[in-house]
């Protein structure tokens, strides 16, 4: 493992003893996994961890006076929506060894693509009269440990939202529509967004049961599902600059689209997809409806 080099002292790595992370689920918890493959934007995330620390040897090893104030800090990142914060703080005083529990939920909305989970050991207040080696600054980091988990699963990746149709220009009757705004370039989280007719109380009601789909749920969901593919598939194709070769940005909307394109004409090129639909739009229809295996529902 390899370990920066910081212009202070930090502890040995065995001052900090963290457990994994937990993710909380209904029936109690289970370790963090590398990923969640049934998670979408409707989930949040409930974890949990205990993290133990030498608070002596700690400041001892760092040069620091026996009461420097410390912090243990959790901070989240998310790569699909390219937004971060603080999760939880707690403020170590104390002298011997302590005990902190991180127990913090996360909005699924504001989630997506790799969810990255830093602990850090930092030193809390500014020392004007620090040692030459030693932290001085406030936010100094001591201890760090980083975890992540890849959020995935058969829900769309990117943002929805359920509203009201009638209070919009859609149709009042519509089930549900897919906005999509900006260039290739942009980022997808910011490009794409599902919205479902809170009135369509069967649409509605699928996507609040993704996690835990009924039968009929799964039906609905595999046909919103395919008709997302179908409308992100031609919109891809409308742009002429979308192709194989294309370097889009990570995390951008072109970007996803190509993965979407190799999931779904994995061998075939770009510009025979185009062609196909220009002079047969009925069999390119056909063609990715056989792709996204439309009501190919499992129990």
């Amino acid at each position: 493992m390899t370990r920066r080099v910081l212009p202070y002292r930090i502890p040995s790595e065995d001052v900090v003893v963290a457990e994994p992370w937990r993710l909380v689920i209904e029936d109690g918890e289970v370790t963090l996994p590398d990923a969640i493959p049934d998670w979408d934007y409707q989930m949040d995330l409930h974890v949990r961890r205990t993290v133990r620390i030498d608070l002596d040897r700690a400041r001892q090893q760092s040069g620091l006076p026996a009461h420097a104030a410390l912090m243990l800090s959790a901070v989240w990142t998310a790569t699909g929506s390219n937004l971060s914060g603080p999760a939880q703080r707690i403020g170590l005083t104390e002298t011997g060894s302590r005990t902190v529990d991180f127990d913090f939920q996360l909005l699924g909305a504001d989630l997506g693509g790799l969810l990255r989970l830093d602990t850090a050991l930092l030193l809390a207040e500014r020392r004007r009269d620090a040692r030459p080696s030693s932290p001085r600054r406030a936010g100094s980091v001591l201890w760090s440990n980083r975890e992540t988990v890849r959020l995935q699963g058969d829900a769309p990746q990117f943002p929805m939202a359920v509203i009201d149709f009638a209070r919009t220009s859609f149709p009042i009757d519509a089930a549900w529509h897919l906005h999509i705004s900006g260039g290739l370039e942009s980022a997808t989280m910011g490009s794409l967004l599902l919205l479902v007719n809170e009135q369509n109380t069967v649409t509605a009601t699928a996507f609040q049961n993704a996690a835990r789909p009924r039968p009929v749920d799964r039906i609905v969901l595999s046909a919103v599902y395919a008709d997302a593919a179908r409308i992100m598939a031609e919109h891809a194709l409308s742009h002429e600059d979308f192709t194989e070769d294309a370097d889009f940005p990570e995390e951008s909307l072109g970007a996803t689209l190509l993965s979407l394109f190799d999931q779904l004409f994995a061998g075939q090129s770009i510009n025979d997809i185009r062609l196909r639909r220009r002079q047969s739009p009925a069999l390119f229809a056909s063609d990715l409806q056989a792709a996204v295996k439309i009501f190919e529902v499992s129990s």
